[in-house]
């Protein structure tokens, strides 16, 4: 896949993604991708080897998970670890 193709790809799921209300566990899933695509374009911009580019991949999805903003109402989704089901649980406050 091209570089073109690929931020043409993340451009237009993240425009696709803010036209919607999001649930807090949709803002914490489009911080983790979002973070994930930028920190991999990041890594893809400086030319970097094949490690530091999956280093960036995943810091920026666990940089983007952990805080995701919703514009709407101005709160952040925080991750809070897993229920005893083991899905995970997220809450909501002030940014």
């Amino acid at each position: 896949m091209t570089r073109l193709s690929i931020a043409t790809a993340f451009a237009a799921m993240m425009a696709l993604a803010g036209c919607q209300n999001l649930t807090a566990q949709d803002q914490a899933n489009l911080g983790l991708v979002t973070g994930a695509g930028a920190g991999f374009l990041l890594a893809e911009a400086f030319d970097a080897n094949p490690a530091w580019t999956v280093l960036a991949t995943v810091g920026g999805a666990a940089i983007g998970q952990q805080v995701a903003r919703n514009n709407t109402t101005g709160q952040c989704a925080y991750y809070a670890g897993r229920d005893s089901l083991g899905r995970a649980l997220y809450r909501t406050g002030p940014c």
